[in-house]
Parts: C-alpha cells; sequence; structure tokens
C-alpha cells in the first residue's frame, strides 16, 4: 500500500493540442509528481483537424494516475486547463461523442466565416464579443456540427450536449453529474458577451445554437462538482478551470493592469491583463476574459501565433531533420544566420494581426547552400518574429516594459536570447516552465484554501531574466526579411482568391 505524503497538493490537469500533462502541485509551490501522454492527430482533409475526445479523455486520465502514482500524494482537489475554442458534441446519457472534436487550428469553416464578413457580421461579433470573425472560434465549427439534420434535432430535444475540452473532461470525471465551463472558455467559443458575461441570445440565433446544450458558466475559481472516484481512486472536488493561455497569464503571476505574458507551445499567445472593465482592444488584437488575483472574472488583451512549436514539431515529423525537438537549440547556434532563409509556418492560416485564413507555410530565400540546420534556426526565429507581431499590434494601446514567457520552447535559451533582441524589451522566464498547469493549480488551490490569492501562490517562482543586447540596425535587417516573407504569404493567399 502507498503511503501518502503530502497533505495538501492540488492535481493539475494540462489537456493541450498534442498531449495531456498532470502536475501534482504542492503547497509550497514545487511539483510532487507529473505524468504525459500524447494523443492522435488527425487530418482528414487538407486544413481539417480533429481529435477523438475518447483519446483524449483517457490520455489525460492515464497522466493523471501517472502524477498521482509518481508523487505518492492525496490531492485536495483538482484545477483543469486546456486547449480552447475545441469543440465536443456528446450524448448527455451514454457520455459518447457524436463526431469528432473540431480543433481549433480546424479551417473548415472559413468559407462560413467569410460570408458572416460579407453579412456584415464582422462589427457586431468584434462589438459582442471583443473577437474578429475566424474560424477559429468554436461558433462556426460547433454551427457545422449540427449541420446534420439528425443531430440538430437531437439537440433541440436535449439530448446532446456540447462544450469547449474543460467541459468534456468535467462531463466525463463527474459521469455526467456536471456540466459546466468558465468565463476564460466561454469567452473563446464567439457565443459569449464579453460586457454581461453571458451565453448571448443574438449570438446564439445567428449561428443556430440552441442554448440548452451549452455548459452553465462558473467562476475560475471555486469548486462546480466532484470526480468519481473510479477514474482516478479518490473523489476529488473540481475546483479550478481556465483555459490554458488564461491559466498561464494567472500562473505566472500577472493578475494585474498591464502585466503581460507570452506562451510558447503549438502557438503562441500573447496576454496582456486589462483589469476588470472590457477592454478597447486595438485592430488585429482580441479582447477576452481572464481572471483577478483571487480568480475573480477580469479581461485581457490577446494576440495570436497559430502555429509556433508546432513547427520543430513538423521538421522533426515530417521531414525527419532532428530526432528530438530539443535538438533545435544545439542545431541553431552551429549556424551564424538563417543563410537568408525565412520561414513563415502559415499551416492553418495567419493569426494576429493579419488574421488571413488561407496563409499556408511559405519558405522564402532557399539556395543551394541552405541545410537543415538554417531550416531549424529560420523556424526558431520564426517564434519571435511572430511574437513581435503581437507586441506591436498590442503596444499600440499600452506600454509592456516586460515580457514573462512560458511553455516548452521556453526552455531555450537561445530563442529566448533573440526573443528579448527582437522586442527590444527584458523577456523573464520562471524556474518551472509549465505555468499553464501551475495555474489551473493556482485556481484550484485559492477556492480549498490553500493560497490566498495569485501572488501568493507566485511567491515560489524564480525568474531567468534575459536582457535585449542586438545592435539596432541588426534588429531592423531580420525584421526586413520577415516581414518580406509574411507579405509573400498573404499575397499567395489572396491570389487564389482572385
Amino acid at each position: 500500500m502507498l503511503t501518502y505524503l503530502l497533505l495538501m497538493p492540488i492535481l493539475a490537469l494540462d489537456q493541450g493540442t498534442t498531449g495531456s500533462t498532470a502536475l501534482v502541485v504542492a503547497d509550497d509551490g514545487s511539483l510532487a509528481g507529473s505524468g504525459y501522454r500524447e494523443f492522435t492527430q488527425h487530418f482528414p482533409q487538407p486544413g481539417w483537424v480533429e481529435h477523438d475526445a475518447e483519446e483524449i479523455f483517457r490520455v489525460t486520465v492515464e497522466a493523471a494516475r501517472d502524477a498521482l502514482a509518481t508523487s505518492r500524494a492525496w490531492p485536495a482537489a483538482i484545477g483543469i486547463t486546456n486547449q480552447r475554442e475545441t469543440v465536443v458534441l456528446w450524448d448527455r446519457r451514454t457520455l459518447k461523442p457524436v463526431a469528432p472534436a473540431i480543433v481549433w487550428q480546424d479551417r473548415r469553416t472559413a468559407d462560413r466565416v467569410r460570408q458572416l464578413v460579407s453579412e456584415g457580421a464582422e462589427p457586431f461579433l468584434r462589438e459582442r464579443t471583443g473577437l474578429v470573425a475566424d474560424a477559429y472560434f468554436s461558433a462556426t465549427k460547433l454551427e457545422w456540427l449540427l449541420r446534420d439534420p439528425e443531430l440538430r434535432r437531437r439537440a433541440e430535444r436535449g439530448e446532446l450536449a456540447a462544450g469547449t475540452i474543460d467541459a468534456w473532461l468535467i462531463a466525463r470525471l463527474t459521469d455526467g453529474a456536471v456540466h459546466a465551463t468558465d468565463h476564460t472558455n466561454a469567452s473563446r467559443t464567439q457565443l459569449y458577451a464579453l460586457a454581461t458575461r453571458t451565453w448571448d441570445p443574438e449570438l446564439l440565433a445567428l449561428f443556430g445554437i440552441p442554448e440548452s446544450i451549452l455548459p452553465v458558466i462558473h467562476p475560475s475559481s471555486g469548486v462546480i462538482g466532484e470526480a468519481s472516484a473510479k477514474h482516478l481512486g479518490i473523489g476529488l472536488p473540481i475546483a479550478g478551470i481556465a483555459g490554458d493561455q488564461q491559466a498561464s497569464l494567472f500562473g505566472l503571476g500577472c493578475t494585474r493592469e498591464g502585466l503581460a505574458k507570452n506562451t510558447y507551445g503549438t502557438g503562441a499567445f500573447m496576454l496582456v491583463h486589462a483589469g476588470s472593465a472590457v477592454p478597447e482592444p486595438p485592430d488585429g488584437v482580441l479582447a477576452t476574459a481572464a481572471c483577478g488575483p483571487r480568480g475573480e472574472p477580469a479581461y485581457a488583451l490577446e494576440g495570436s501565433v497559430f502555429i509556433a512549436g508546432a513547427a520543430i514539431q513538423w521538421l522533426r515529423d515530417g521531414l525527419g531533420l532532428l530526432a528530438v525537438a530539443a535538438e533545435s537549440d544545439a542545431m541553431a547556434r552551429t549556424v551564424e544566420t538563417t543563410g537568408g532563409v525565412h520561414f513563415v509556418p502559415a499551416f492553418v492560416g495567419l493569426g494576429t494581426p493579419h488574421w488571413e485564413p488561407d496563409a499556408r507555410g511559405t519558405i522564402t530565400g532557399l539556395t543551394r547552400g541552405t541545410r537543415r540546420e538554417h531550416l531549424v534556426r529560420a523556424a526558431l526565429e520564426a517564434m519571435a518574429f511572430g511574437s513581435l507581431e503581437l507586441l506591436e499590434a498590442m503596444a499600440e494601446s499600452r506600454a509592456i516594459p516586460l515580457l514573462r514567457v512560458d511553455g516548452g520552447a521556453a526552455a531555450n535559451d537561445w530563442l529566448m536570447q533573440f526573443q528579448a533582441d527582437m522586442l527590444g524589451i527584458p523577456v523573464e522566464r520562471p524556474d518551472i516552465v509549465e505555468t499553464t498547469a501551475l495555474g489551473a493549480a493556482a485556481l484550484a488551490g485559492i477556492a480549498t484554501g490553500i493560497w490566498r490569492d495569485a501572488d501568493d501562490f507566485a511567491a515560489a517562482r524564480r525568474f531567468t531574466r534575459f536582457e535585449p543586447r542586438m545592435p539596432a540596425v541588426e534588429r531592423e535587417r531580420h525584421l526586413d526579411g520577415w516581414r518580406r516573407a509574411v507579405r509573400a504569404a498573404i499575397a499567395w493567399a489572396r491570389a487564389e482568391r482572385e
């Protein structure tokens, strides 16, 4: 029999785009156990991206069991964070998905979005939701699923439930007893009104979504139900929920206006906390829900690069240019430049500030002298260039003196130094880069009395600081090449529509 050693840890479930991470976080903020499982990516047609929701639940539970086994701990509660915008539709009684999950990267509804724009709906969507008209968000994905007459009939009869991945995990963990989400995830659906913090009747009518299939919206910090003991061996309260980027913002201690973070994962996502009032976002920037110091509803500005670390994954899995992603750091250091190569990894379109859904991956500047090291370095540089575009767009409305970073690629020292050089401001990396999961743990721990607020939780973090040091002339030379490559990717996309 296991001897359980920690009295007040939190089990954090971080369900990401390519895998599920589980961490057991002790009450001093340290990691007591961890687990990780990847799952399958499905690409049934060009521009389509799907997940098997059953597989997601299975690997998430397996990762959680691994984390509990390594920690030998009885957690006090569960915190959940998740890939946002991905939609699951399931049978309320059997808890079985009735269709594949449509992933946030999926572009199948791009034509529907163009129709909405041509009909003049974008200003209304922008004003009501803080979002732009784009296939990225959940509303057109759910609308697409309900185009099936039988699924629509079943939805209207109350037989089906829908939600983002957090709602799906909660439903499964509670054996169907709870159908819930939080404000941060709801704000990414394009069915949620930022000002009223509710599902919006006009948005629901626009997309033809019955409100009855949607989850109840809860605060991000607070007990909303109990996970059945059959899944993890012990019944545990679910006490924290947040979309991955808002959880990261919270876990990094960015809970007051003006504090900013950038996460380098499958994509790159920059958020700037905007306080307790709905912000007016600059062109190309999103307004979204976030969390205040105790998990209460607040707001943020957000910019999105759809493909960041996934570009390195593609070089590894698609082209075989490196064996493991961690090799990218050393490979980038073997060449002084990219040899004139620029890689715009717009595999699923361009996000902030361009919002060009038809853009696709573009590599410029290839010569006979181009080697794999140049391509790997160009992929890393693209993360920094894309993140610079996010910061430049947000800086139109407020100064950003410092950027905190997390995510897998943030562990790459070369990339973080290059990022500081491109931004021209310091970059700070925490001692634990899995702050998305830490944010979920903090929200659950605050709800159960382990920590007072985000500052109390973040007090244990230590940061490595990268100061900009590249001369301005060299920086501008780098940026000129990137901007030319982006213009080429956009021109290619728009020429196809002419």
